[in-house]
């Protein structure tokens, strides 16, 4: 019996070692995936791109919309400086329109999106990973997610975020989400001009219907430096109203 007990009892430290290493194992492994899934995501597959340009913009826009219109307002894209496009979201929709005015065959760079987790989920997740965008979790976003947009904001890629944070349909007052102004203040510290466009979108119906309209307008840019002593929600008021001012012209031009 002293023998059962003493091979029990020397066996045991090493079940402990076993069981103490396999979680580390296993956090090694899933790190080593969240890198490797981080690559997959980040590159634009310039086939798909190419295609995906050629479908939505000659085929499904042109054939949906009856009339489509872009409202500059005298706005041009600011010359050294970083971006990152502030959308209302209606619909969507929105991306591709969005797409079409500031797309790759406008301004030789493509739209870099900052979606949901919810909208990465199964084919339409696989297409919108290899078409440049990237999910980030609203609640609690992750490290890699927040340094990867940062990354894009000093690269001077444009960025796009809907500060709505859903498709609000039917244009509802919404207390826009922090995460842009925390975003774009933290890019501060790599770069240093960053402008926010805001944008609004607006269709002739809700939802938009078939041969329907839809317009978009551009405001005029906002340079974070000039608003670094705003509070979060002062400085989200003043972007909403932004917005609201640029869907509000929008909408007049659908005839709503």
């Amino acid at each position: 019996m002293k023998i059962l007990v003493s091979r029990q009892s020397s066996n045991r430290p090493i079940i402990a070692n076993k069981k103490r290493q396999t979680p580390k194992l296993l956090t090694y492994s899933k790190l080593n995936l969240k890198k490797n899934s981080l690559n997959i995501w980040h590159k634009i597959n310039p086939v798909l791109g190419f295609i995906a340009m050629f479908v939505t913009q000659d085929v499904v826009l042109r054939f949906f919309f009856r009339k489509k219109k872009i409202l500059k307002n005298g706005f041009s894209i600011p010359i050294n400086s970083s971006i990152i496009l502030a959308p209302t979201h209606r619909s969507r929709w929105d991306g591709l329109i969005l797409t079409m005015a500031m797309g790759r065959r406008v301004t030789k760079k493509d739209c870099r999106f900052m979606v949901t987790k919810s909208e990465m989920r199964g084919i339409q997740g696989w297409f919108l990973k290899r078409l440049g965008c990237f999910s980030i979790n609203q609640l609690s976003p992750s490290l890699s997610a927040l340094r990867y947009a940062i990354e894009l904001i000093e690269k001077g890629e444009q960025l796009v975020v809907f500060p709505e944070g859903k498709i609000n349909r039917y244009g509802k007052k919404l207390v826009l989400k922090e995460g842009l102004y925390r975003l774009a203040r933290l890019a501060t510290k790599k770069t240093t001009s960053i402008n926010i466009i805001p944008i609004g979108i607006a269709y002739s119906k809700i939802p938009p219907n078939f041969r329907g309209e839809f317009c978009l307008s551009f405001g005029k840019p906002i340079p974070i430096n000039d608003y670094s002593i705003l509070t979060i929600k002062e400085f989200n008021k003043f972007l909403n109203e932004k917005m609201t001012q640029e869907e509000e012209k929008a909408l007049k031009n659908v005839g709503r």
